[in-house]
């Protein structure tokens, strides 16, 4: 099997459950407990927390509030702070985000949706256009789940606050963690993040805040983590999650290059004549978005999937949507014929020069033989 749906959910990171394993089948006690072995538990979790934050943060001027996921951390993020006026966000948010924001309305805050370049990164110029003196909230994700742009949201979070400094910054990080090489800018008020995509354990995630904000609880009951996220904390995930975050984060700067190089020439195996690329070049090394020409992504999809090679064809989240084109893959000004025919790759650091061989193989003999079938 050759997995290249990393963007979707990643494989645990071995060494990060071997480690974390004690607190699975040994110290399994409630961290809210005020017995020693409950309370040395708890001070596991400041650990994990400042870890994790050093990654990315200054734990001086941030604090990281664990939630289950990464969408919750996105709800929490805007219900707390896109409260009145209007809200800005790009048209190329995961439904994480682009969700809520429909929500919003129904609450007396304007959404408002700011375009996107071919790539899938944000018209910085045109979401300026829409922040006025009524605008509460922005949100801009880092790296777009379904073509891999980045975006600059340290240049575009100081960009808002000039415009106005009210404005509370979010990002969703979930592609970016434990990927780019990237610290949070001091622009940047709120920063989501998930750990099945690097490794760690599905139902983990973080929201990182800066200290001066009053973030709201989305969740009430015992008051865990300092009030804004009730439910007794999961260890044994969030130590997960450590792990895999100190892991990913080691040679950060080559793992990258090294991806960058490896998705490059992954792409020039691929046949010109049936594949075309939506991503650009500088999106990105983790996410490769294609259109198959002339083909349906889907079809395409289960036919490599026989032979052993597991790809997607967007967001996994959109899949349960009863919609046929992505709403994302639109907004880059895709033709809804070429979206019907896009298929997303997504790799790890694991991902090897072998296997990218072996993939580019079965897409070309499976497109081809697909074409050859529909003349």
């Amino acid at each position: 099997m050759i997995y290249l749906d990393n963007a979707a959910t990643t494989k645990p990171n071995a060494r990060a459950l071997d480690e974390a394993r004690a607190y699975l089948t040994e110290r399994y006690f409630n961290p809210s407990a005020l017995y020693r072995e409950g309370f040395e538990l708890h001070l596991e979790l400041k650990a994990a927390r400042e870890h994790i934050l050093s990654c990315l943060a200054d734990p001086a001027a941030f604090e990281l509030i664990f939630t289950s996921c990464g969408t919750e951390a996105d709800n929490q993020a805007i219900f707390s702070f896109a409260r009145r006026g209007n809200a800005v966000t790009t048209s190329g948010e995961h439904a994480a985000v682009a969700n809520p924001f429909a929500e919003l309305k129904s609450r007396g805050v304007e959404p408002r949706f700011a375009p996107l370049n071919a790539d899938g990164s944000v018209n910085a110029e045109k979401l300026l256009d829409l922040i006025d003196d009524k605008t509460s909230f922005v949100s801009v994700i880092h790296v777009n789940n379904e073509t891999g742009a980045i975006n600059d949201v340290n240049a575009i979070a100081k960009a808002v606050k000039e415009k106005n400094p009210r404005v509370v910054f979010h990002t969703d990080g979930v592609q970016s963690f434990g990927k780019l090489p990237y610290r949070i800018g001091k622009d940047v008020d709120l920063y989501s993040l998930s750990a099945h995509k690097i490794g760690g354990l599905k139902g983990v995630g973080a929201l990182i805040c800066k200290k001066k904000l009053r973030l709201s609880p989305y969740l009430y009951g015992g008051g865990q983590e300092g009030g804004l996220r009730s439910g007794t904390e999961n260890v044994f995930g969030i130590k997960t999650l450590e792990f895999a975050a100190l892991e990913k984060y080691g040679g950060r700067r080559e793992k990258y290059e090294r991806m960058q190089e490896l998705r490059r020439r992954f792409f020039e195996r691929l046949d010109g004549s049936l594949f075309v690329k939506i991503s650009s070049d500088s999106s990105s090394p983790y996410i490769l978005s294609l259109v198959a020409r002339g083909l349906r992504g889907e079809i395409l999809l289960h036919r490599v999937n026989d032979r052993g090679l597991l790809i997607g064809t967007g967001s996994a989240c959109s899949s349960n949507a009863k919609k046929r084109y992505s709403r994302v893959i639109l907004a880059c000004g895709v033709s809804e014929r070429d979206a019907d025919g896009v298929i997303r790759l997504s790799f790890s650091d694991e991902t090897t020069e072998e296997e990218l061989g072996e993939a580019a193989k079965i897409l070309n003999e499976e497109a081809r033989s697909l074409s050859e079938d529909m003349q």
